[in-house]
């Protein structure tokens, strides 16, 4: 029994060479959906088995990783969902801080976390202020552009962040209401944006 719990230790702690750039855009368009369902029905279990499984099967973090990954994002996202404003929904910096340095040894570049994690937690909040999404879809551009080294301005990588926050626009306009033909739209267009993110980082 202790071979197998220390097989199972070093299966889950041995260091995998991760690359955030290694995803696949129609897995991604999935895991990012149901990451969204289960976000907005507060099924935090679920958020996280998804946040897990996107950081093992998408970017190569080894599964230990992956845990941490996942549980910091799921924190972020647990403290900013009952805020109402921007100085309350700064009680998700720490961890949002804390995802992004578990993300940086997988960039192409370095990256500064603290910018990040700022401009993350910028268009979330962009998001509840009825910010229109050509607005803070360029935010969302200018976090992709920082961890994958590209230019903020870089066309495709541009568009990509405007068609995540037009999909984030299209399910915030359904409400209580979004129905499962909703949900497949959400995913079709998160699937256009990570094209176009994959053809940008190359």
């Amino acid at each position: 029994m202790l071979l197998i719990v220390l097989a199972a230790a070093a299966w889950g702690g041995w260091p995998r060479r991760a690359d955030l750039r290694a995803f696949e855009p129609a897995e991604m368009a999935r895991l990012e959906t149901a990451m969204w369902r289960d976000y907005y029905e507060k099924r935090y279990p679920a958020l996280f088995y998804h946040l897990t499984t996107l950081s093992r099967t998408q970017f190569g973090f080894s599964p230990l990783d992956s845990v941490r990954i996942a549980l910091s994002a799921a924190r972020a996202a647990k403290a900013f969902q009952p805020t109402r404003s921007r100085a309350a929904a700064a009680a998700a910096m720490p961890q949002l801080v804390v995802y992004y340095e578990l993300l940086r040894p997988a960039a192409p570049n370095a990256f500064d976390v603290d910018v990040a994690a700022r401009l993350e937690l910028d268009w979330w909040q962009a998001r509840r202020e009825g910010v229109a999404p050509a607005d803070y879809g360029v935010t969302i551009a200018k976090v992709a552009a920082m961890t994958y080294g590209r230019p903020a301005d870089d066309p495709a990588m541009l568009q990509s962040g405007i068609l995540r926050a037009e999909a984030m626009a299209f399910r915030d306009a359904r409400g209580q209401g979004i129905t499962e033909s909703d949900w497949r739209e959400i995913e079709g267009r998160l699937l256009r944006a990570y094209e176009l993110l994959k053809a940008a980082i190359g």
